[in-house]
């Protein structure tokens, strides 16, 4: 059985978004609680097709609030280099929202979960009841690998992408920690308020 609370999600968002989370939790585009000054970074077009992907139970994806299972996905590479006409954010402007699978279902919140990109055709879609088993559903090792191209493997990029959906804002509580690029980064969140043993620099999580 898996164990939930080491089951870590990763978020990336702008820096300039922390001071919101850090009052109102990670909050959707519709809460009540949504930041009107949201600093947007990502594929703009994924985004709005991903708003109208309808999922196995109805839903529409764009409802949830997505996480990854790993760093280092294709979409951090895009955003780092700015690829598919999105613009460029440094790595020093990316912060990783860290929280976990048993924060999430300690919170009450209902979930979907995918094998990949949730988007994709061959992707799996599972519910919360499926959770346990959650270390045999994914591929980890595919998540954790920091190479996500494999030309033995074409599949390699779509399991990578395995997704968390929480449907619903994420509390502040949820949020375990944040990992930073630099010094510089880090030294911003504390200004912040945030614990320093809440911050981690982790350079090799960026591209």
């Amino acid at each position: 059985m898996a164990d939930l609370n080491k089951t870590y999600l990763f978020r990336m968002t702008h820096i300039q978004n922390i001071p919101h989370i850090l009052q109102y939790g990670i909050t959707h585009l519709t809460s009540p609680n949504a930041n009107v000054n949201y600093v947007p970074i990502g594929d703009g077009s994924l985004i709005n097709t991903r708003s109208s992907f309808i999922l196995n139970n109805g839903k529409q994806l764009g409802d949830y609030i997505p996480f990854y299972f790993g760093v280092l996905t294709p979409m951090l590479y895009v955003i780092q280099k700015g690829y598919n006409d999105v613009k460029v954010t440094p790595a020093e402007d990316i912060v990783y929202c860290v929280s976990s699978v048993q924060q999430i279902t300690d919170a009450q919140l209902d979930f979907v979960f995918t094998d990949g990109h949730a988007i994709e055709t061959l992707s799996s879609q599972y519910a919360p009841i499926d959770v346990n088993n959650i270390d045999t559903l994914l591929d980890f090792k595919a998540i954790n690998d920091w190479k996500f191209k494999d030309p033995n493997d074409l599949d390699k990029k779509r399991r990578k992408q395995a997704e968390f959906l929480v449907d619903g804002d994420v509390p502040k509580e949820a949020v375990i920690g944040f990992i930073v690029y630099n010094n510089n980064a880090q030294d911003k969140l504390l200004a912040m308020g945030i614990e320093e043993k809440k911050t981690k620099i982790k350079t090799g999580y960026y591209f």
